[in-house]
């Protein structure tokens, strides 16, 4: 058997800009990415916590070590400047795996800079 369970999450981002104009993504810093361990295109899930949408899109990476948060195409319209969200990764593990499995939790302030220290 398989289970979901949550991978990564980025928690309590800030959106930084929205930009209705766009294919459709969630653009995040490249160097958020990379330390949650999202790919690019990869699946995400995304929590507002302001107005309490939660939906589904890709990421794309943004500019390395600019905090870039910005919704993309239709997210556009879940969500403003300011808005804190948490973005979330899933994963299915056997059942052997997923009792091993720590989730990786990457902390930021207002400005989407990591917090020290980092959960894994």
């Amino acid at each position: 058997m398989y289970r979901q369970l949550l991978r990564c999450k980025i928690h309590r981002a800030t959106i930084t800009g929205a930009s209705l104009e766009y294919e459709g993504s969630l653009t995040i810093d490249a160097e958020l990415m990379d330390r949650a361990g999202i790919l690019p295109y990869e699946a995400v899930m995304v929590s507002n916590l302001n107005n309490g949408e939660r939906f589904s899109t890709y990421a794309l990476p943004g500019t390395r070590g600019e905090g870039e948060i910005i919704l993309n195409g239709p997210t556009a319209r879940l969500g403003v400047v300011g808005d804190k969200v948490i973005i979330f990764c899933y994963e299915f593990f056997n059942d052997e795996e997923a009792k091993r499995h720590a989730p990786k939790i990457i902390q930021v302030d207002h400005q989407n800079r990591i917090k020290v220290p980092i959960s894994v």
